[in-house]
């Protein structure tokens, strides 16, 4: 086994041939990657059917499907990868330029981060985005998977290492840790002059301790107790359809709605329309209900604790409250959530607005699923993850949030 210090010392010399690629070669490089991934997939499909067999016994059915590969989700890795070659190349772009008095021309020049370490648990295809994200901004990067998942990480990583290799560049640029102790994550915390930045994909208790321990940069991610408001003016097929896929489509993953908060002026008329969809109607995974006191009076489910309200259950679990208005629902955003997404239904532009400037959370909806904050659905390609913090990046973080700048300045024998 390849010890991680090895690696991070291997991925930061890569990293000084890979920030001085040019966009097409960068392209190119995108390419064939993703080439390797669909000439590989027979075997990251094995692997990944092994990683499935052993993790049956110590993981939810809803956590299986988040560790899954199928042929259509490799061709959509691949397909992910391609979209960022039609994107506009991060680095080396002109952000500003200055001409002062004595001559000198200043320029504010866009430019790589260097070597981006990703730490993540059961999410195979966090390994093909985050890779390719690093190389089309001109950075290596360093893959810690969760043991769930080692297998297909690996088979995944060997495949566009060969596509690399295919062009003649650095396989070290993308690179997976193979010790899945907590060890490693914890060298990689504290890889001063290796990592430029760490980036925590997973639940609370990853985050939290990079977060705490981490002495390189490292960017708050991932956690999302989101919440979805049914306004008193709100539209209650609009608003039915969104909870519905802000809860279902794919409960296991960090966008997915939490928290429900329903006006009272509705609550007698929208609750039972809930109950119906997301219980009596869904033969398979109905959603089990937690409710206030209010909402219990009107519909049938568990009793709500106080932690369920600060709850990220990543599961067919939905907590529900009665609120005054779009005020309450405010307070109790701002006491609960993670600051990751939240969405208003509501035809009231009065209210959406006093929802949009003061709901402080990285993506913040109007009418529309939370399920949207994704890299992809942005429109940045793919995603390194969910920033819920403010400095350096927000939200889903694409290729310019893998980016920092310099300063080139141009003088003619200027001195101070």
């Amino acid at each position: 086994m390849k010890e991680t210090a090895q690696i991070l010392r291997e991925a930061k010399e890569a990293s000084q041939i890979i920030n001085r690629l040019s966009g097409e070669t960068k392209n190119l490089a995108l390419a064939a990657m993703a080439d390797a991934l669909l000439e590989n997939e027979s075997v990251i499909l094995g692997e990944n059917e092994k990683d499935l067999e052993a993790a049956k016994c110590s993981v939810s059915e809803v956590m299986l499907d988040r560790l899954r590969l199928t042929s259509e989700r490799i061709a959509s890795m691949a397909a992910g990868i391609r979209t960022l070659i039609s994107l506009p190349d991060p680095a080396g772009r002109e952000l500003s330029r200055i001409h002062r008095e004595n001559g000198l021309e200043i320029r504010k020049i866009s430019c790589p981060l260097g070597v981006v370490g990703i730490i993540y648990e059961s999410r195979p295809n966090v390994t093909a985005d985050a890779a390719s994200l690093a190389i089309k901004s001109g950075n290596a990067c360093v893959l810690r998977g969760g043991k769930e998942a080692y297998r297909s990480s690996r088979a995944i990583v060997d495949s566009m290492q060969k596509g690399l290799e295919k062009l003649s560049l650095p396989a070290n640029a993308i690179s997976l840790v193979e010790d899945t102790t907590r060890q490693s994550a914890m060298e990689m915390m504290r890889a001063q002059g290796y990592l430029d930045m760490l980036i925590p994909r997973g639940g609370a208790g990853l985050i939290r301790a990079c977060v705490e321990n981490a002495t390189v940069p490292c960017i708050h991610t991932g956690t999302g107790i989101c919440h979805v408001y049914v306004d008193e003016k709100a539209d209650l097929e609009k608003a039915l359809a969104i909870i519905e896929n802000a809860k279902c489509s794919r409960p296991s993953v960090c966008n997915a709605a939490e928290v429900m908060l329903v006006a009272e002026g509705v609550a007698e008329a929208f609750l039972p329309l809930v109950f119906q969809r997301l219980v009596k109607e869904r033969k398979e995974n109905p959603v089990e209900l937690r409710l206030c006191p209010r909402a219990a009076r009107i519909i049938e489910g568990k009793p709500a604790g106080e932690a369920d309200f600060d709850t990220e259950f990543l599961d067919y679990v939905l907590a529900i409250r009665v609120v005054k208005n779009v005020e309450e629902a405010m307070d109790h955003i701002k006491a609960h959530s993670t600051g990751h997404s939240e969405a208003i239904v509501t035809e009231d532009t009065d209210a959406a607005q006093k929802f949009t400037q003061g709901v402080d959370s990285a993506a913040v909806y109007v009418n529309a699923s939370t399920r949207f904050t994704d890299g992809g659905e942005f429109g940045l390609g793919c995603e390194m993850g969910i920033s819920t913090q403010k400095l350096h990046a927000r939200g889903p973080m694409g290729l310019e949030e893998l980016c920092s700048y310099k300063y080139v300045i141009f003088g003619n024998g200027t001195v101070r």
